[in-house]
């Protein structure tokens, strides 16, 4: 296997999977993830509203037909499991699973790309798949979590605590229902991070794996996996999204009895 880069075959692998990083320890921030996670961001809550500024009753164009037809996809998926009466889920629904797509989609972007131009204003690394950085998946997944707990004590009030405390074993056993209960949630926002994490992390690898092979077997290599992980992509922001609606709509739930 030849070498089309300058460094080692080792340097080349850890140069793209280093983060841009300001500070030390605990207080480091992942310039590049945050850049990429706004910049995306932005461009998603932009190219919506432009849509719905530009929006017509008479002949739609390319991009309203195109948006429309993502809302009423996430709808529906609304509509169809959750079961509760909340507006925000709905607009919840369709940011996650916009936001984590364009995140996603900068994977398939050629991996040298980026950190070319960035080198070539000095900038000594640059990662541009924000999903790929378990910080930011986490951070999304607590943000769930942390909704999740939020209607649990709004919609249930202490009822959240009973529930808490005496399913599934009963009032008796109190310490062991709590423990299976804490170990239940717990488990929601670990499984949710990790599972977008793995895969995105995974996507990326082969993707630098594959750069390192000669051109003539990289790129038709690169263009097959493409249009796999495209596949991937989607999935994974589709799974991000169904999941957070389940965990609120489980909050929203009032049927458990004593």
């Amino acid at each position: 296997m030849s070498n089309p880069h300058p460094e080692t075959q080792t340097e080349y692998i850890h140069h793209h999977l280093t983060y841009l990083t300001f500070g030390h320890g605990h207080w480091a921030v992942h310039v590049d993830t945050l850049f990429w996670s706004f910049f995306l961001g932005g461009l998603f809550l932009f190219s919506f509203a432009w849509a719905a500024r530009k929006a017509t009753t008479g002949v739609p164009g390319k991009w309203q037909n195109f948006v429309e037809m993502v809302l009423e996809f996430i709808d529906q998926q609304v509509r169809d499991s959750f079961y509760g009466k909340n507006k925000m889920i709905a607009p919840m629904a369709l940011t996650i699973f916009v936001w984590i797509f364009l995140m996603n989609f900068m994977d398939i972007i050629p991996v040298d790309f980026f950190p070319w131009i960035a080198g070539a204003i000095g900038i000594p690394y640059m990662r541009v798949v924000p999903t790929n950085d378990l910080n930011l998946t986490f951070a999304m997944s607590i943000t769930v979590f942390l909704l999740m707990l939020f209607y649990n004590f709004k919609i249930k009030g202490m009822g959240y605590v009973k529930e808490l405390l005496t399913h599934p074993f009963g009032k008796w056993l109190f310490p062991v229902n709590f423990f299976l209960k804490f170990v239940e949630e717990l488990a929601k926002p670990i499984s949710l991070s990790l599972r977008l994490f793995g895969n995105m992390y995974a996507g990326e690898l082969i993707f630098v794996l594959l750069a390192l092979l000669p051109w003539y077997t990289s790129w038709p290599l690169q263009f097959a996996w493409s249009a796999f992980h495209l596949l991937i992509i989607t999935i994974q922001a589709f799974i991000f999204m169904m999941l957070s609606i389940a965990y609120l709509s489980q909050a929203h739930e009032t049927g458990h009895e004593e």
